[in-house]
């Protein structure tokens, strides 16, 4: 009898540690810097993004990262606040979700090019946690559905 839980156990322990697992912002990311032909995909038709960066909240950035000093701490923090719940889209090569999400951050934040570039962390990428990168989202989906208007 007790010999038949361990499969369930086994698949739970599976189960929770996908769900607690950290995802990365991939450094290539600072490749594209807001510039649509950067070091992705140059010869490759890119994709649309799905992800509608227009309408983002991009005071998370603005009201933390400020110039003319624009500190590393501050702005990479924000960065990956903002970032973080669309690290699977902004990480594909095959879309423009990278350079579109940078030209609205240089847009409403009006920062240099190259801002973003001094944020090292591993050697992966700017870590997003599973349940920060979901709960903004959340917020963020939440947030874009009161502010569209229905028809």
């Amino acid at each position: 009898m007790a010999f038949s839980s361990h499969p369930f156990f086994f698949f739970f322990f599976l189960v929770l540690g996908f769900a607690s697992s950290t995802t990365f912002l991939s450094y290539d990311i600072f490749e594209s810097g807001g510039s649509s032909t950067g070091g992705r995909a140059l010869l490759q038709a890119q994709k649309n993004c799905p992800v509608n960066f227009e309408n983002q909240n991009y005071t998370i950035i603005t009201s933390k990262c400020k110039g003319p000093n624009y500190p590393a701490k501050s702005c990479c923090d924000a960065l990956k606040d903002f970032a973080c719940p669309f690290t699977n889209e902004i990480n594909d090569l095959k879309n423009d979700c990278a350079s579109t999400m940078f030209s609205y951050i240089n847009i409403y934040g009006k920062y240099p090019p190259g801002f973003a570039s001094q944020c090292r962390e591993g050697k992966e990428g700017l870590a997003c946690p599973a349940e920060h990168r979901n709960l903004i989202r959340r917020t963020a989906e939440v947030t874009y559905q009161l502010l569209t208007p229905s028809c």
